[in-house]
């Protein structure tokens, strides 16, 4: 056994001095150290790193006086590195340090830096003491806002109603925005003023632009002017002007699994009825575009309608169909919602046709109980299910306003049967019913994310109504999107 013993000690020697001649024969010193604030914002900082050799580097960060610490991804081998930490606390100090990424790590000396102090316009009294706040109700992830006025913005704000991340843009207010399959987000943007609910209905019918015919009072409309694609660094990768294309994009915009644009846009069709004035006849349609904006296809539901035997037409007829939502079932054909229908219609991506219809004279049989009024944000759970927010508006189980009720509540499919069961239906407050707008989206652990836009809240819920947690905003969010831990990955490792 001794000779054993000795040829293990010998090899374990050889190893050492190998890792020992390797290690100061590649020796590698950090030459400068710097801390700046990206776009000049307290929610974030970059460690800049100057090596005297290409060597891949990280950054381990945490909070002064806090156990927790964070480590950023490991960087491509070079001489010069930014390295991006995002998510940080307003005013609030961090210890940081350099580590050189090799079989024997390289560490800087422990070093410090203070964020700003919140911009002035962000203040805001997010979480209110005297209504549920229980922060861990909404997991590991935080909550998407969308602030349409000037400035406009988008902020992320986690458990805590702390403001963890946010961009603006200088001149636009933010309408919407969704989370991309590549971790990007793609947000909708405008000027306040084009929004359209007090102008009268009737259009000029001198015009032949869109947007003087956008029905506003009852339904009103949200439209967007802008497309841009950031990533959570804040770096924009894509601006479309879609004022120059003619485009008016209206309530949803997503990206699909080919990272092409797909968004709800303004649609028409001249009325050519038998004994009718010749007309305009608008709705809405799904446009599919390129990263650069170059239109690839379009669906619009008027090549698929019956215009004769519509009975609704006359008095829709300026906008006819509504869209409000575009999102994709996992054959990746197109759903959408129709409000004015109270329904869910799926779309064949390729050939244009209404696959079928769920809700009110749909082709799936509901109770009355189950049907559903003037519906926001139906799409595919991770499960399965059909999930959408039903606003509850024009519904005749409740007359009153006072007794009207908004919920989330999703269905198992059998699309095959054209068959539909309630999974659940969780309803928010009657006194935070809202009309118009909203959103219901189910999180990692099970509790549901409802938006009553209406009221300016942000309800996380059980799956039967039980509010746990409540964000308060000072305006009205058209949606919130729930941004999951792992959508950090890419910049940090936990």
């Amino acid at each position: 056994m001794k000779p054993i013993k000795a040829i293990i000690a010998l090899i374990v020697v050889a190893i050492a001095v190998f890792a020992a001649y390797y290690y100061y024969a590649h020796q590698v010193d950090i030459e400068n150290i710097e801390v700046s604030s990206p776009n000049n914002l307290p929610l974030n900082a970059a460690i800049q790193v100057k090596l005297n050799k290409a060597e891949a580097v990280y950054v381990e960060y945490w909070k002064e006086g806090d156990k927790q610490s964070y480590k950023t991804t490991v960087s491509n081998a070079a001489v010069q590195h930014n390295i991006p930490l995002m998510t940080l606390e307003p005013n609030t100090s961090y210890k940081f340090r350099v580590i050189i990424d090799r079989i024997i790590p390289i560490k800087s000396s422990e070093q410090s830096f203070k964020t700003r102090a919140q911009s002035p316009w962000m203040v805001h009294d997010w979480i209110k003491a005297d209504h549920p706040h229980d922060e861990k109700a909404l997991g590991n992830g935080m909550v998407l806002l969308c602030y349409r006025g000037f400035p406009g913005y988008m902020a992320m704000v986690d458990g805590k109603g702390t403001i963890r991340w946010y961009w603006q843009d200088e001149k636009l207010g933010v309408r919407l925005a969704s989370l991309t399959p590549r971790g990007t987000i793609l947000a909708l943007l405008a000027p306040a003023s084009k929004d359209e609910f007090n102008k009268p209905n009737q259009p000029s019918k001198k015009s032949t632009n869109a947007s003087y015919y956008l029905r506003s009072g009852r339904i009103g409309f949200v439209g967007g002017t802008v497309l841009v694609e950031i990533d959570l660094t804040g770096k924009e990768i894509a601006r479309i002007d879609l004022d120059k294309k003619g485009i008016i994009m209206h309530h949803d915009v997503q990206m699909d699994q080919n990272n092409n644009i797909v968004g709800i846009v303004r649609d028409f069709r001249i009325d050519d009825r038998p004994n009718h004035p010749k007309d305009t006849l608008w709705g809405d349609a799904i446009l599919t575009m390129d990263i650069k904006g170059n239109i690839l296809k379009k669906w619009s539901p008027w090549e698929k309608w019956d215009i004769q035997q519509d009975k609704k037409l006359d008095s829709l007829k300026h906008d006819r169909f509504h869209f409000n939502t575009i999102s994709f079932d996992r054959d990746n054909n197109y759903l959408t919602s129709s409000p004015i229908e109270n329904q869910v219609w799926k779309i064949d991506a390729k050939t244009g046709d209404i696959l079928w219809k769920l809700g009110k004279g749909g082709d799936y049989k509901l109770k009355d109980q189950e049907l559903f009024y003037f519906q926001h944000a139906p799409h595919i759970t991770k499960t399965g299910e059909l999930l959408l927010f039903d606003n509850g508006d024009f519904s005749p189980r409740d007359s009153t306003t006072a007794n009207k009720q908004s919920r989330a509540i999703a269905f198992r499919l059998d699309q095959k049967n054209k068959t539909a069961t309630v999974a659940y239906a969780a309803p928010i407050p009657k006194k935070q019913f809202t009309a118009r707008m909203g959103s219901a989206y189910e999180l990692d652990n099970g509790n549901l994310l409802q938006t009553s836009s209406k009221t300016g809240s942000v309800l996380v819920t059980d799956k039967m109504g039980k509010v746990l947690w409540e964000l308060n905003a000072y305006f009205i969010p058209y949606r919130a999107i729930y941004v999951p831990e792992e959508t950090w990955h890419k910049y940090r490792q936990n």
